[in-house]
């Protein structure tokens, strides 16, 4: 048990990690050692993470500071995270990707919509654009 409560981790755990979670798996960064696997995830807000189990996995697992530097900034979990899906196969709550800054509200593309404006016209709008038109469609309706 490590100092936290949670089981000390294996190379193997870290491994299983990656492969419940989704991780894809690319080339050995060291292709003429061949002493890592290297998987990487691509975060809904775009950020990559890259994460190195060594092989074999196997081996004794990692010290107590290589760990928590693998939790924070190769993984970007708590540790009750990584254990959960480990253990049960919960994936770590990852977010949503942020909407894109010019999306336009779906409050606004629906009264859009509603007031009869056709969808592809909708489409063609830029955010500011389709704000200006609901409001003056709601002035009109007052």
């Amino acid at each position: 048990m490590s100092p936290s409560g949670f089981p000390a981790p294996t190379r193997k755990e870290h491994q299983k990690f990656c492969v419940t979670e989704g991780w894809a798996q690319v080339r050995n960064a060291r292709s003429k050692t061949g002493d890592h696997w290297i998987y990487e995830l691509v975060l809904p807000d775009g950020r990559t993470l890259r994460t190195r189990v060594s092989h074999p996995v196997n081996r004794d697992g990692y010290g107590v500071s290589m760990w928590s530097h693998i939790l924070r900034d190769q993984l970007d979990v708590t540790e009750a995270e990584f254990w959960d899906c480990v253990q049960h196969g919960v994936k770590p709550s990852r977010g949503v990707p942020p909407p894109p800054q010019n999306a336009i509200p779906a409050p606004i593309i629906g009264g859009l919509l509603a007031s009869g404006i056709p969808d592809d016209e909708v489409r063609a709008m830029t955010k500011a654009q389709a704000i200006q038109r609901m409001t003056e469609i709601w002035s009109q309706q007052r």
